[in-house]
């Protein structure tokens, strides 16, 4: 007669046609179901993939859209997130052709140091960073999870999200401060948001980091929707507000440049 530790284990080795394994092995399952080609994938149809009950699936993929791994698409379906992104271009350096491209020569125009995010939810996160000519490093690294307010390619990224989407985001998050420029009110924010549109780019003036100072614009999907942006980083007591603002030409034209390659 077999014990209870060897029935379980016989159970676990059934296969994926029942809900056995750990949570790690689970989550990892629908992660992989996420990932499958074909997405953006419905709930019931990532659970049936990752071989766990639909209430399971949907607990791990809101844990998995929290931190960044997933991002919940339209119509309640789901597709990798930028965490997911980042972690396979660190493991393989892969990235779309073009866009390490597109980068260089922002980089190499501007002199300064150039990011690449994508969006997810209440955040963005780096997944590339390219430094600059300039006797200065930034904090800033591949992986980097950071608010939408306060970062000039979130802002970017705002100004080309549904109404109704930022208001949600602005109630979710409240608009927490970073640095006495930080914009905390939701009427500071939405004027800002419209210059943003007509502009065609962002500023962050020391509102994430003292003595940071960024311009960012948001990069578009097929739909017109942001998927991320890019941006230009500089230190306030090297270039002035004017100077990073005469970065613009240079960097609408790099966000154009990666909208099909993203």
């Amino acid at each position: 007669m077999p014990s209870n530790a060897e029935e379980s284990s016989g159970s676990a080795r059934t296969g994926r046609s029942s809900a056995a394994g750990s949570a790690a092995e689970k989550s990892l399952r629908v992660l992989e179901a996420v990932a499958a080609p074909g997405g953006p994938h419905r709930l019931t149809d990532v659970a049936a993939a990752a071989a766990v009950p639909k209430s399971s699936a949907f607990r791990i993929l809101a844990s998995l859209v929290d931190q960044g791994f997933v991002r919940q698409a339209p119509e309640s379906r789901y597709v990798v997130g930028p965490r997911l992104r980042a972690l396979s271009a660190l493991v393989d350096g892969g990235e779309p052709a073009g866009v390490g491209r597109v980068l260089d020569e922002l980089r190499r125009t501007t002199g300064q140091t150039v990011h690449l995010a994508l969006h997810s939810g209440e955040t963005i996160t780096y997944i590339r960073k390219l430094e600059g000519d300039q006797p200065f490093r930034t904090a800033s690294r591949v992986g980097m999870r950071m608010p939408l307010h306060t970062t000039a390619i979130g802002k970017g990224v705002l100004a080309h999200l549904p109404a109704g989407e930022v208001t949600g985001l602005v109630a979710a998050t409240g608009l927490p401060g970073r640095t006495p420029n930080t914009l905390t009110t939701p009427q500071a924010l939405y004027t800002q948001l419209a210059a943003v549109r007509s502009l065609g780019y962002a500023i962050d003036d020391e509102e994430n980091e003292p003595t940071i100072r960024c311009i960012g614009a948001a990069v578009l999907g097929p739909s017109g929707r942001p998927v991320g942006g890019i941006s230009v980083t500089t230190v306030t007591f090297l270039v002035s507000r004017e100077e990073i603002e005469s970065y613009a030409p240079a960097l609408r034209a790099a966000a154009e440049a990666l909208a099909p390659l993203l």
